[in-house]
């Protein structure tokens, strides 16, 4: 099922999410929704959060980044098949060189900034299955990881950019809040009447 996305300004997205357990109410079926709610919106990532669930879940999924013709074979190789559901996730460091890139969000549509973040992270998360798991990600990869991570600890990548990119995007971030932004997939607006 195809759930809403709750767009930029929803309390949700701000909110520090919680752990769950392996007996949370439908959890199975709430991944598959995610799953299917962010290959309808052609995104690469998608937190709980951002369909109304203040719980530390998020599912990647970076196949669509292999038809970048500016990234290398190898970074296209590395992102073929990565497919991940990330509970109850910890960031244990993030380290390297910090690189800029031009990210977007599915919670605040026609959007995009270049942000700054560490080359590598290591991270704890379990998988759907409950097992913990330690990994080490570089690259995009850990770059989709660290967008999706912050959802879960009530960051946007809007917090990330300079004052004067901030006020340069104000008036899109209000059209969002208002319910004036059209993307091509459904959204829950903060203002919007009749929502």
């Amino acid at each position: 099922m195809i759930l809403p996305i709750y767009g930029y300004g929803e309390n949700v997205l701000r909110q520090v999410a919680e752990e769950i357990s392996l007996d949370f109410p439908n959890l199975s079926a709430i991944i598959t929704n995610m799953y299917e709610t962010m290959y309808n919106a052609y995104g690469v990532g998608l937190a709980a959060p951002q369909v109304g669930l203040p719980i530390r879940l998020f599912i990647i999924d970076t196949e669509p980044f292999c038809d970048n013709k500016d990234l290398s074979k190898e970074a296209q190789e590395q992102l073929k098949g990565f497919k991940k559901t990330f509970i109850n996730a910890k960031m244990i460091k993030e380290d390297g060189e910090e690189w800029s890139f031009n990210e977007g969000c599915l919670s605040i549509p026609d959007v995009r900034e270049d942000v700054y973040r560490n080359e590598r992270i290591t991270i704890e998360y379990c998988d759907e299955e409950f097992n913990k798991k330690i990994e080490v990600y570089d690259g995009l990869i850990a770059r989709v990881i660290q967008h999706e991570y912050d959802h879960i600890e009530g960051i946007l990548f809007t917090d990330k950019i300079s004052m004067l990119k901030k006020t340069l995007i104000k008036k899109k971030l209000q059209n969002i809040m208002d319910g004036k932004a059209f993307p091509d997939y459904r959204m829950k607006f903060v203002n919007k009447k009749g929502r």
